[in-house]
């Protein structure tokens, strides 16, 4: 499954420009935490509720004495601290990803970034969606029958030119089991590895067996 299946197509969007309220107000007209900044169809940034709570969290006390000589404000903070517009707030550049990219690449930048959105864009940068945890969550409940589909054509066939004919690949309630003999031994560890990475997969076991060891 790949960020263009689970994407949200219609995007809201503010300009550098926006002034903050009206941020604030379309965050919570919409229920959403956080907005691309454009320019034209082009990704120049991200506003979002923590980039708000700056301004709301006001200038902070400082301290005095020696303890005062070691604490500084980011300079991102500070900038934003006196911010009137999106362009101002914004964090930029914004962290994107492309359609075609797996779900579980979309799962790993968000969390290793720890960002709730990403802004999808095509191969020409051009804004064309956004994908949310909840987006990703949503494609974690899936039909067996998809999950096993999506093994037999995807990862078997197209990754790693296995023709699902020699494999039996059985879903239940997420737990994949597969069976069956492959060429080497690599691909029949690969293969369960690869499956594991499927949206709505709880676990893998695997009794593949393999005809060639293809280890030197």
């Amino acid at each position: 499954m790949k960020v263009e299946d689970v994407m949200t197509r219609t995007v809201l969007t503010v300009e550098r420009d926006t002034p903050l309220r009206e941020v604030a107000a379309i965050l919570s007209e919409h229920g959403i935490s956080g907005l691309p900044v454009v320019e034209g169809d082009r990704v120049v940034g991200v506003v979002s509720e923590a980039d708000l709570l700056v301004k709301e969290r006001g200038e902070p006390p400082r301290r005095t004495g020696m303890f005062g000589l070691f604490e500084s404000e980011r300079p991102e903070d500070e900038a934003k601290l006196y911010a009137s517009t999106a362009g101002e707030a914004m964090t930029s550049p914004a962290l994107t990803i492309t359609g075609s990219r797996p779900v579980a690449a979309a799962a790993a930048l968000m969390i290793e970034a720890g960002v709730n959105r990403l802004p999808v864009v095509d191969e020409q940068e051009r804004l064309v969606g956004i994908v949310t945890r909840a987006d990703l969550v949503r494609a974690f409940v899936r039909r067996d029958s998809e999950i096993a589909q999506e093994i037999r054509d995807d990862v078997a066939l197209r990754s790693l030119w296995i023709s699902p004919e020699q494999l039996e690949i059985t879903v239940e309630r997420g737990v994949v089991t597969l069976s069956g003999r492959v060429e080497t031994r690599d691909d029949a560890e690969l293969l369960p590895r690869l499956a594991r990475r499927v949206p709505g997969v709880v676990s893998v076991e695997s009794t593949l067996t393999w005809e060639h060891d293809g280890r030197g």
